[in-house]
């Protein structure tokens, strides 16, 4: 028989609650991906991610956001890891002077859960950012989810 493990040898909380969030850059600071290389900022957010525990399963976006599909441990608060990835991703992408002027990432974003069994789709819609925006803007695709999702705005 195993001895009993001390709660402070392992963590024992895990989760599977899969989070769709994306958020853009500051409007006003008129900054774009355009000027920089996408991948290699989403590869570095989704490294930076992983070294706070926090799991990004899949990530992409357009011409002035990025669309994250997460899962959280179960004592990181949405609002904390966004903290902590778009601070960081700021700063290394400000560092390596990729956007002029500086990244900045707007305070707003949303989030939802997703069900298992609607994690491909969201995979596909992230994956497709590209195409999608040859229809819209994210401000369009943005207000459209505040509709659908039946969120006000706090500010």
């Amino acid at each position: 028989m195993k001895p009993a493990l001390a709660m402070n040898e392992e963590k024992l909380c895990h989760t599977s609650k899969y989070r769709y969030m994306p958020y853009g850059v500051q409007r006003t600071a008129n900054q774009f991906f355009l000027k920089i290389p996408k991948k290699d900022l989403f590869r570095h957010i989704k490294e930076n991610a992983k070294e706070k525990e926090i799991y990004i399963d899949f990530t992409n976006g357009h011409v002035d956001h990025v669309h994250c599909l997460w899962v959280l441990n179960a004592d990181m608060t949405i609002a904390k890891a966004l903290q902590l990835i778009k601070g960081e991703s700021a700063f290394w992408a400000n560092k390596h002077k990729m956007v002029k002027p500086k990244l900045e990432w707007a305070d707003e974003y949303f989030a939802v859960s997703v069900s298992e069994s609607m994690v491909d789709k969201v995979r596909d819609y992230i994956k497709n950012q590209e195409e999608h925006h040859k229809k819209g803007t994210f401000v369009e695709e943005y207000e459209e989810f505040m509709r659908k999702f039946n969120f006000k705005s706090h500010g």
